[in-house]
């Protein structure tokens, strides 16, 4: 008997679907990554990794921060991060999905409920599956479901703390939540109103602090991944700073991972320098995605807000030959499938950086309107 013959039929059924997943390696026009300033790669942020060498920032930080792993880039980096996000305090892990996972499986206790709108990332999923709270989902977006849902939950005998787990931006439709809808619920159920803002960081907000900036803040916890916009590594929760003291003293996915890189940290610092002057490269996104939310809307791309745009194709076979068609003439487009988005709405994900020109955008729509009949997109 094949030792792993489970898993190869597993890959098997994957494939008859359409849904098996491979690495592949970056090439053509980027309309695939999360790098929307187009910081990841830029000769400022070469620069500032040049001059933490040359002070001598560590590469490896040799333990965890509860250790020997914990360096003065860290602190630095979470006390600027703090100031720069107008929070009582900042707490940085290696990667948006640590920092998320940690927080739901740390702060909401047993006895209350997280309140999670339905297509809240993988990592929010993890960390309440990994909690002591109950857990409900509410319709996204819906203000009214969620309300209704700590009715019945309160008139259930539920007396606990109530946590609202959304995110600002959503990942795969581009959408924008009603955050301030939900923090005036959050206010009213003294609950607390958990924001990941993954996608809005350095986007949007006056100088980039998020979708969320500006709402009260003693019942917001936030979370900035510095992967994404910022161009480097990692993620910051953001929060009261109780919060910060508890992920320290209860958080699993914080206690006993090795510290993220110090060298990283000092990346991060200088990202959140460049973001916070980043108007103009906010302004060249925002050229950007009018272009384009223009010239793709007619294809039933759903220009919607913001720099994500989904193409909803349905099928998983087809969404991946669209995509693969697409990067064979040069612009790299990523096909999602199930279990990422609902069984039937397989898309293509468009995402609009600044490491792209209105002309290749042009291109883009050009190429896409040859390879779709005019009846197999759903309508924008």
């Amino acid at each position: 008997m094949d030792l792993f013959d489970a898993q190869a039929r597993d890959l098997a059924g994957l494939t008859a679907r359409g849904r098996r997943r491979s690495l592949s390696a970056r090439a053509g026009a980027d309309f695939a990554s999360n790098d929307y300033l187009g910081l990841a790669d830029s000769p400022a942020l070469r620069a500032a990794v040049a001059d933490a060498l040359q002070r001598g920032v560590p590469i490896g930080s040799g333990g965890s921060r509860l250790l020997r792993g914990n360096h003065p880039e860290h602190a630095a980096l979470e006390a600027e991060a703090a100031a720069f996000f107008e929070r009582e305090s900042a707490l940085y892990f290696s990667s948006g999905y640590a920092a998320n996972a940690a927080v739901l499986a740390t702060l909401p206790q047993r006895g209350d409920l997280v309140l999670f709108d339905a297509l809240v990332h993988a990592s929010a999923h993890e960390g309440m599956r990994l909690g002591r709270a109950e857990t409900r989902q509410a319709a996204h977006n819906d203000v009214a479901a969620f309300a209704e849902a700590i009715a019945a939950w309160r008139g259930e005998g539920g007396a606990g703390r109530v946590w609202i787990a959304v995110e600002s931006l959503y990942s795969m439709d581009g959408d924008i939540a009603p955050l301030a809808a939900l923090s005036g619920l959050a206010d009213r159920e003294n609950a607390i109103l958990l924001v990941d803002e993954a996608h809005a960081t350095g986007v949007y907000g006056p100088q980039g602090q998020g979708l969320a900036h500006g709402l009260p803040t003693d019942n917001l916890i936030t979370l900035h991944t510095c992967g994404k916009a910022l161009g480097c590594e990692g993620a910051l929760v953001t929060g009261p700073a109780i919060v910060r003291d508890f992920l320290v003293n209860r958080g699993r996915a914080f206690i006993f991972s090795t510290a993220p890189s110090p060298l990283m940290a000092a990346a991060v610092r200088a990202a959140l320098r460049i973001v916070a002057e980043g108007g103009a490269l906010r302004a060249a996104l925002a050229d950007r995605v009018a272009a384009a939310r223009a010239m793709l809307a007619p294809l039933g791309v759903r220009a919607g807000e913001t720099q994500i745009l989904p193409l909803i194709l349905r099928d998983d076979v087809r969404t991946m030959a669209v995509a693969g068609a697409l990067q064979d003439s040069g612009f790299d487009v990523r096909g999602i499938r199930p279990p990422t988005v609902p069984a039937g709405t397989s898309r293509l994900r468009i995402s609009i950086t600044n490491n792209v020109s209105s002309s290749q955008i042009a291109a883009l729509a050009e190429r896409l309107a040859s390879l779709l009949p005019p009846d197999e997109v759903v309508a924008a």
